[in-house]
């Protein structure tokens, strides 16, 4: 494997690793300025108040797109392992 598939290689994983895992991080960054904006208007500094409605989100934003996420996944895989031959000398 030259240096020019490797880089290739490790590139094309970040990059799916990343646009797996943007969409849940932009949502628990919304859903965390909107509560952080409800707590400084109401004065409410309980760490529960912040933490369940995020967690509800994370839950509802997997449910929501793990179809989309399986079938990017599964595709990134398909291309790995279609690939390999060229990788493995």
């Amino acid at each position: 494997m030259t240096p020019e598939n490797a880089i290739h290689v490790i590139r094309e994983a970040l990059m799916a690793a990343f646009w797996l895992s943007a969409p849940m991080l932009a949502i628990g960054f919304c859903v965390g300025i909107v509560m952080n904006l409800v707590q400084v208007a109401t004065s409410l500094q309980d760490s529960a108040f912040s933490t369940f409605p995020r967690l509800a989100a994370f839950l509802g934003a997997f449910v929501l797109l793990m179809p989309w996420m399986l079938n990017k996944l599964t595709s990134y895989t398909a291309a790995v392992f279609t690939d390999i031959a060229k990788y493995g000398h």
